[in-house]
């Protein structure tokens, strides 16, 4: 507010000195210059009178000649007055104007009304650094789920898009500024005691490390998610404890591994993680075989990677190869051309990764290579997301967005912190047991989106629990899979993974008693989330759901009745 103030009277101060001069020059001279009353005696009018005359006639109201008639003389300098007074209101009014539509002084208001919206923040909330694709979707994935953003990005249109979009249930507040500077990032609340986490999401490695820094160095307590395209970054953010990096070219190419080797396994994952899953048959698809990589680059020499983990047999074609790249099957070329897939062995292969920057380039990569193997999997990158509507109708297997990948990597994180544990752990597994636990997933969600949530047995997130637990009664986890509305009915949902006493324990059974501190993770429709919380927050719910009897009144009554 200090910068504002300055630069509005830095610019006014030659108006408001004329002004002033023009003013006291007026009222000095009607002080000054004699007048007559009404009885044809001299009169001279006080500084009341003559600041009193000045003021209402300066602004043109008008109202007459006080306190009697004036003389020749008074209404002479009453002319003079009247238009040095206008001339200085309007040399006074224009450069308000001027400076009001100053692009600079319109950025510092701006900046004054998102600090005053940040710090009347009562709920908690999220900073994220970049409204690109990335930050869009994650702001407008926790707007759905009642939870607040802050955005900071250095494009206004973006800014501007925060403000005019018609998807966010409330009002987000939005700043057009460097997020790599700390005092942008203090504006923004990085302090503030409702700030649960930030997000930088830019897509310059650089700034996002900048913004780790400063975060963790202000707030070392506060949860810090970057997203990375480089290795070095990644491991640098690593080092001082940023809470989850996310490199979209390693959790694709990870992502991808799995659909080569473990189908199940990977859809489990797809569901879990992917607002819009694949559907079950997918899963059915011959992906163990020859698989063709066009595009040897930051996302290419990820996946072939991960791939090479799995002794997946992979064929690189790209154009750039230098003679000393050791690679077992490579091709030198674009991959557009169907010489260079034919010899890369597109015709037995059993998937085509086109996964150049060009967008154009890798559309004709699979366009080509589908003309040449009907059966064969592909998948293409999308590097710019104004190509959406070409990539969703090009009918390819898998469309590789960097953005919308990071985004679900992040939301499932934010979602709940053992969902990725969850995703770690199950790949221990074969992926028969995948099947199972997928064929279970299907028969909750069928076509519909499956959510995932934790819910954790404390006094905040669950009192009702608490009180009974406290009491010395015992509660299953089962309890928390009853319809509060009926309790012969099941919710639409199934525990995942049981956190207790720091061990894991996947899948869960329903008579498993629950303790204090407890943390469970749960798949299922969204709608059980909500009828769940019932259960957890309120007691008459879990009484009912306990004996199927409306809870007496009193607190004895509750008590005898629990034993």
């Amino acid at each position: 507010m200090n910068n504002v103030l300055y630069a509005l009277f830095r610019r006014l101060r030659v108006p408001l000195i004329t002004m002033i001069l023009v003013y006291a020059g007026s009222i000095l001279g009607f002080v000054l210059i004699p007048g007559m009353d009404d009885q044809g005696n001299v009169y001279r009018m006080d500084f009341f009178h003559a600041v009193y005359f000045v003021s209402f006639m300066g602004s043109t109201i008008g109202f007459g000649e006080i306190p009697y008639a004036f003389t020749d003389a008074q209404r002479m300098w009453t002319l003079a007055t009247i238009y040095a007074t206008v001339i200085a209101w309007l040399y006074g009014i224009g450069t308000i104007l001027a400076l009001v539509q100053e692009p600079v002084f319109g950025r510092m208001l701006r900046r004054r009304s998102f600090v005053r919206k940040v710090d009347s923040m009562t709920e908690p909330f999220y900073l994220v650094c970049g409204y690109g694709v990335t930050g869009s979707i994650i702001v407008r994935k926790l707007a759905k789920r009642g939870i607040r953003s802050v955005v900071v990005d250095l494009d206004e249109g973006r800014v501007d898009a925060v403000e005019t979009t018609g998807e966010l249930q409330f009002e987000v507040p939005g700043l057009c500024a460097d997020a790599s500077l700390p005092d942008v990032l203090d504006d923004a609340g990085l302090q503030h005691d409702k700030c649960v986490g930030v997000l930088a999401l830019t897509n310059v490695d650089q700034v996002n490390l900048s913004i780790a820094i400063a975060s963790k160095l202000l707030r070392p307590e506060r949860m810090v998610i970057s997203r990375t395209e480089e290795d070095v970054t990644t491991a640098n953010l690593l080092s001082f404890g940023t809470d989850q990096v996310v490199n979209p070219f390693r959790v694709y190419a990870e992502y991808l591994s799995l659909a080569a080797h473990a189908p199940y396994t990977h859809l489990v994952y797809d569901w879990l993680v992917n607002p819009y899953h694949r559907p079950l048959s997918s899963a059915y698809q011959k992906t163990k075989g020859r698989w063709i990589i066009c595009g040897y680059g930051r996302f290419g020499s990820a996946l072939y990677r991960e791939f090479d983990e799995d002794d997946v047999d992979l064929t690189v074609v790209d154009s750039n190869l230098s003679l000393d790249t050791d690679l077992p099957y490579m091709v030198r070329g674009k991959g557009t051309e169907a010489l260079t897939l034919s010899e890369a062995g597109v015709e037995d292969a059993v998937g085509i990764i086109a996964g150049t920057a060009n967008d154009a380039d890798n559309l004709s990569i699979i366009m080509t290579a589908r003309e040449m193997n009907k059966k064969l999997i592909t998948v293409v990158r999308q590097n710019v997301h104004a190509n959406k509507l070409v990539f969703k109708n090009s009918k390819a297997d898998f469309v590789m967005e960097p953005g919308q990948i990071i985004a679900n990597r992040v939301l499932a994180h934010l979602k709940s912190p053992l969902l990725p544990v969850f995703i770690e752990q199950m790949q221990a597994y074969d992926d028969v047991w995948a099947h199972t636990l997928l064929n279970r997933m299907n028969s909750v969600a069928k076509e519909e989106e499956l959510d995932s949530w934790s819910v954790k047995v404390d006094d905040e997130s669950s009192p009702a629990l608490m009180e009974l637990l406290n009491s010395g009664g015992d509660v299953t986890l089962g309890i928390l899979l009853k319809d509060p509305r009926d309790r012969q009915q099941k919710l639409s949902a199934f525990p995942l993974m049981l956190h207790s006493d720091g061990t894991y324990d996947i899948l869960p059974g329903e008579l498993d008693l629950l303790k204090p501190g407890d943390e469970i993770l749960f798949c299922g429709k969204s709608k059980s989330l909500r009828r769940m919380e019932w259960t957890m927050n309120n007691f008459n719910t879990l009484h009912y759901l306990l004996t199927g009897n409306e809870p007496t009144g009193n607190l004895l009554s509750r008590l005898l009745s629990r034993q």
